[in-house]
């Protein structure tokens, strides 16, 4: 989860011909499938293409990440450069120890065919995640499901993988049965 602070300003509305105040608001972000499935279902194309987003689309794209609730819409607009910079970042970020050799994009979450969010919901299903995994940062989401994959095909992970691998299960399964171990 990211939490970011956006500044307020004076924005234009074009509709109405009248400039407007947006007070500043510290908002929480999450780059998840959820996020995405959201974004997916009002753009009608796939969110994870190597087509960049800019404009209204990654505005709208940190609508569908925001978690704090009643938000100004308006506030959007209101994006500092910093602010847009750190989602960026946050993003970007693998919230994972696991590095695949030699395939440096999946372990990103990038992938050079565009995926849809129903696609990743099917692998999980197929691979036994639960669902409360669409939470997770998306990325993190993704290096799982590459390692399920991995496991399921009989490749053979390191034994530094396999601990990491392991260590992530034994944390979903703690947070689903609310246990500490």
């Amino acid at each position: 989860m990211l939490q970011i602070t956006i500044p307020g300003g004076t924005i234009f509305n074009e509709r109405t011909n009248k400039f407007k105040t947006v007070e500043g608001q510290t908002i929480e972000l999450e780059h998840s499938l959820i996020s995405i499935s959201k974004w997916e279902s009002k753009w009608k194309k796939p969110f994870l293409s190597q087509k960049p987003k800019a404009g209204d689309a990654m505005t709208d794209y940190i609508r569908c990440m925001t978690i704090t609730p009643r938000v100004d819409p308006d506030l959007y607009f209101c994006l500092s450069a910093q602010n847009l910079e750190d989602i960026q970042k946050y993003m970007d970020d693998s919230y994972s120890a696991t590095v695949f050799r030699g395939e440096n994009d999946k372990s990103k979450g990038t992938t050079p065919k565009p995926q849809t969010s129903e696609k990743i919901y099917a692998r999980m299903i197929n691979l036994g995640i639960p669902l409360e995994c669409q939470k997770w940062h998306l990325n993190r989401l993704l290096t799982l499901i590459h390692m399920c994959e991995l496991t399921q095909n009989g490749q053979k992970m390191s034994r530094k993988d396999s601990a990491k691998y392991a260590a992530q299960l034994n944390a979903m399964r703690k947070a689903k049965y609310h246990t500490r171990g």
